[in-house]
């Protein structure tokens, strides 16, 4: 499982102001979205929450369990967002909240022609690879682990929501729209990694990630990739990121530190057996590349799993 960047968390409400316990709400309303904060200060089951507009859901502090599309449940952590598609109900347990442990969500309603002209741009201006594909957010990813850049994307939209600063509707929007796009390099990364292996006639990214993980001990070069994407180096490069938000380097290091923390769940396996099992041949190299993708070093990786 990836590292989870948790946005940074917000003042809680002074208790003085609470008027509710369940679900007490902040809300900062701009021109293309509104900012909704939600606290809860005790255990409660079936809170049932709706927007007009489709939901980006941030989790800052504490636990839910979310019940989306009917029958579809699960546990939402800090760390993770939710995607909620507009008018779509979402019922809410809150099982561990409690006044000395207060859970604490962002709700981002975002207006459907901020959406709109987003994706038209992407694809107008920014098409993907393949053509029978196009840009758009996909509603089967909708619960996600945050990147670094989703977070950062975040974290400066609550910035500048909650501040009183000049031209703050149009500094909202190009943070908005970077978020968005964001939200679909996320998901597309996530979706070619979990069915690579049946696209592989169709997206040549799957070939190429096909090949990166039966080779991820080795030595993968560029050219190799892109000959398989029969593409030029340049263009393979700057079609990669555009797509997944990510470069095929950054990749490939990606791939390596989460087959090497896999393999230090079994406390057989040493370190350092892990870091050359990868591909790595430097483990002062590793235990620096493992920290900055997974935000700890493998020993403390390994005493979490144990």
């Amino acid at each position: 499982m990836e590292h989870k960047y948790k946005p940074q968390l917000l003042p809680l409400q002074p208790e003085k102001n609470l008027k509710t316990l369940v679900e007490s709400r902040s809300v900062y309303t701009l021109k293309h979205c509104e900012l909704n904060v939600f606290e809860t200060w005790q255990q409660s089951e079936n809170v049932r929450l709706v927007f007009n507009d489709m939901v980006l859901t941030t989790m800052l502090r504490g636990k839910k369990i979310m019940h989306l599309f009917g029958s579809e449940h699960f546990d939402y952590l800090p760390g993770e967002s939710v995607i909620v598609p507009d008018n779509e109900e979402m019922i809410i347990d809150f099982p561990e909240a409690s006044q000395d442990n207060p859970t604490q969500c962002i709700a981002l309603a975002i207006d459907a022609t901020m959406l709109k002209d987003t994706l038209q741009l992407l694809n107008e201006k920014y098409p993907k690879t393949e053509k029978q594909e196009s840009w758009n957010i996909d509603i089967s990813c909708f619960h996600l682990q945050n990147s670094l850049e989703i977070t950062s994307a975040i974290n400066r939209l609550v910035n500048i929501s909650t501040e009183n600063i000049a031209a703050k509707d149009v500094l909202v929007d190009f943070t908005l729209k970077e978020l968005l796009i964001r939200l679909m390099q996320t998901q597309a990364r996530k979706l070619i990694l979990d069915s690579y292996a049946n696209n592989t006639a169709t997206n040549r990214f799957a070939a190429v990630v096909q090949y990166i993980k039966a080779h991820v001990h080795e030595e993968i070069t560029i050219d190799k990739l892109s000959n398989l994407c029969c593409m030029s180096k340049p263009n393979f490069f700057r079609c990669f990121k555009r797509e997944f938000g990510i470069s095929p380097v950054d990749f490939i290091l990606h791939e390596r530190i989460k087959l090497a923390k896999s393999m230090i769940k079994d406390q057989h396996v040493s370190i350092n057996e892990a870091c050359y099992a990868v591909g790595i041949n430097n483990l002062s190299y590793f235990f620096k590349l493992f920290k900055r993708i997974e935000g700890k070093t493998p020993g403390e990786s390994r005493r979490d799993f144990s």
